[in-house]
């Protein structure tokens, strides 16, 4: 087994434990993302814990799918995509295609699932 303190991520022959409270968090349009799995050639997908703060931006991506799954947010609090405004919970999930202009509204935490992996030259601002 080897540890990657800095990625917060466990690599074994047959899974990747990931310690997302090693992963120091980056700013990105909608608050504080830790991103895991980026360097793993064997998973297809990266995975994030964001922190979604209460001025996220519209941002949209060429080529990657994301799936939001809400793990707390705040009562009321929605996901816009594409002018549509999408009622959100905890244990509720949201896929959201490339090209699609979205942001969240309200206070939430949430697990983005992005494939491909997350790319920071595929993310537009309007």
């Amino acid at each position: 087994m080897t540890e990657d303190a800095k990625s917060g991520l466990n690599l074994i022959d047959g899974f990747t434990a990931v310690d997302f409270s090693k992963i120091v968090p980056v700013l990105c349009p909608c608050g504080l993302a830790r991103r895991a799995l980026q360097d793993d050639p064997r998973v297809p997908y990266s995975l994030h814990i964001t922190e979604i703060s209460t001025d996220a931006k519209t941002h949209y991506h060429r080529n990657t799918v994301e799936t939001y799954i809400i793990l707390e947010c705040d009562t009321g609090a929605s996901l816009e995509v594409d002018g549509h405004t999408i009622p959100v919970a905890p244990q509720s999930a949201v896929v959201i295609y490339p090209g699609a202009r979205h942001r969240a509204v309200g206070k939430m935490k949430v697990v983005i699932i992005a494939s491909p992996k997350f790319d920071p030259l595929d993310e537009w601002l309007d």
